[in-house]
């Protein structure tokens, strides 16, 4: 079974994406310690069963506390990784998404909390950004579902860096 990894910094929607891709009801918490705890799921997404996999939240592939270590211990080179990213806050964001990209990890960006950057007059050229990462760049709202459908779409182009 195909396994699918969101990964990001903390607070960034993470689990409202995952809810959104599998239905469930994961518990969206801020309370210390909440995070270190994972949650998987499965979904059948372009035809496929997979797994998917809410990880804690991080800022680095160099862990600093134990949700971090717990984060990078899950990553598999063998799955996708969404890197799920706050488009309203990408200079904070996108370390983590060249670290990634860096290890050769499949890479496919989630720009969530994207309703908010038209309210905040944030303009964010998605193509060149994806042209500049080399890999798929998805506007989304995990709370509406916006973008949600796109991201799926784009599963399948992603492929492992070398």
């Amino acid at each position: 079974m195909k396994r699918i990894f969101l990964a990001g910094n903390p607070n960034v929607g993470k689990s409202a994406i995952f809810n959104r891709l599998t239905g469930a009801r994961a518990e969206i918490s801020n309370y210390p310690g909440s995070t270190v705890e994972y949650t998987k799921g499965r979904s059948r997404l372009l035809g496929e069963q997979v797994e998917i996999i809410d990880v804690p939240g991080t800022y680095s592939l160099k862990p600093s506390c134990r949700a971090e270590e717990v984060a990078v211990e899950m990553l598999d080179r063998e799955s996708i990784v969404i890197n799920v990213v706050d488009a309203t806050n990408l200079e904070r964001n996108l370390y983590l998404t060249l670290e990634l990209i860096e290890r050769g990890f499949a890479v496919l960006v989630a720009l969530n909390i994207w309703d908010e950057t038209e309210h905040r007059g944030i303009n964010i050229d998605v193509k060149k950004l994806e042209s500049l990462l080399g890999v798929p760049v998805v506007p989304t709202c995990g709370l509406s579902g916006e973008g949600i459908r796109e991201l799926v779409l784009h599963l399948k182009t992603v492929k492992k860096r070398e």
